[in-house]
C-alpha cells in the first residue's frame, strides 16, 4: 500500500518508527507535513495539494495531530476521507478525544466506569457543583489540554474555589472531577482493536504528583489484562 503519515515532524520516534514499521512490510510510506497541506474543496473531485504536488494517489493514511493543531489537522484528516483515502483514525474520532468532556459522555453513554464528574457553565452554581463530586480534594481540567497540563488538584473546598474563579475569568471551559486517592497516582492504559485489548501499560506518577504522564516525571511498565 501507499500510505501517508500526517506528521510535523518526521524525526519524532513516534513518527520515525511507524515509518519503519510500514517498511518493513513492504509498503511505500511517506511523512506529509499537516499544515503544509491545503486543500480544494470541490463538490465532483475533491483534492489535497502539498508544496505544489496533488497528492491523490494514497491507499490509507495515519494522522499524527498533535493538540495544538486539532482544528487544521482534522481538517486535512476529513478531506482524506472524502478522496476515499481509509484513516487509521476517523477525523471525527480525534476530534471527540480532545475533548475531555464529550468523551467522558460517550463512555458514560456505553456504561463504563467513571470519577463523578461535574460541569457548569455559571459561577452561581460552583458550590453545589463541589459538592456534587464529592468535596474537597477534587480535580479541575480544562476542557482541552494534553500531557497533563491544566490539570489541577484542590485540596481544599477554599482552594477549589480559587481556582475555578480564576479559570472562569479567563473563560476557560473547566470540568470537576472526584480525587480518587485509593489509585496511588497510578492508571492503566489499554490499547483495544476492535473488540479485544492487545496491550496494556500501567502508568505511576512520581513521589508526590497525582498526574501520572510520562510527561509530567511518571513512569510506564508493562503489564497483562487478565478479563472475566
Amino acid at each position: 500500500m501507499n500510505i501517508a503519515i500526517l506528521s510535523r515532524n518526521p524525526k519524532l520516534y513516534s513518527t520515525a518508527r511507524l515509518v519503519e514499521a510500514a517498511q518493513q512490510r513492504g509498503h511505500e510510506v511517506r511523512v506529509i507535513d499537516t499544515l503544509r497541506c491545503y486543500m480544494n474543496i470541490a463538490t465532483d473531485k475533491p483534492s489535497i495539494h502539498y508544496k505544489g504536488e496533488d497528492l491523490n494517489d494514497f491507499d490509507a493514511i495515519i494522522p499524527r495531530i498533535g493538540a495544538s493543531v486539532t482544528f487544521y489537522g482534522t481538517a486535512v484528516l476529513r478531506q482524506f476521507e472524502m478522496m476515499g483515502v481509509f484513516p487509521v483514525n476517523e477525523s471525527v474520532a480525534i476530534t471527540r478525544s480532545r475533548d475531555k468532556l464529550r468523551s467522558l459522555q460517550l463512555l458514560s453513554r456505553k456504561g463504563i466506569g467513571l470519577p463523578v464528574t461535574g460541569f457548569a457553565h455559571s459561577p452561581d452554581d460552583v458550590q453545589d457543583l463541589i459538592k456534587m463530586v464529592g468535596g474537597a480534594p477534587l480535580v479541575i481540567k480544562l476542557l482541552e489540554g494534553t500531557q497533563g497540563i491544566g490539570v489541577v488538584l484542590a485540596e481544599t473546598k477554599k482552594a477549589a474555589e480559587s481556582v475555578i474563579d480564576a479559570f472562569l475569568g479567563l473563560k476557560v471551559n473547566i470540568m470537576l472531577q472526584e480525587y480518587v486517592k485509593e489509585a496511588g497516582g497510578a492508571d492503566i492504559r489499554c490499547l483495544v482493536i476492535g473488540n479485544k485489548v492487545v496491550a496494556a501499560m500501567k502508568r505511576q506518577a512520581p513521589e508526590g504528583e497525582f498526574r501520572s504522564n510520562l510527561h509530567r516525571g511518571g513512569s510506564a511498565s508493562l503489564i497483562k489484562i487478565c478479563l472475566l
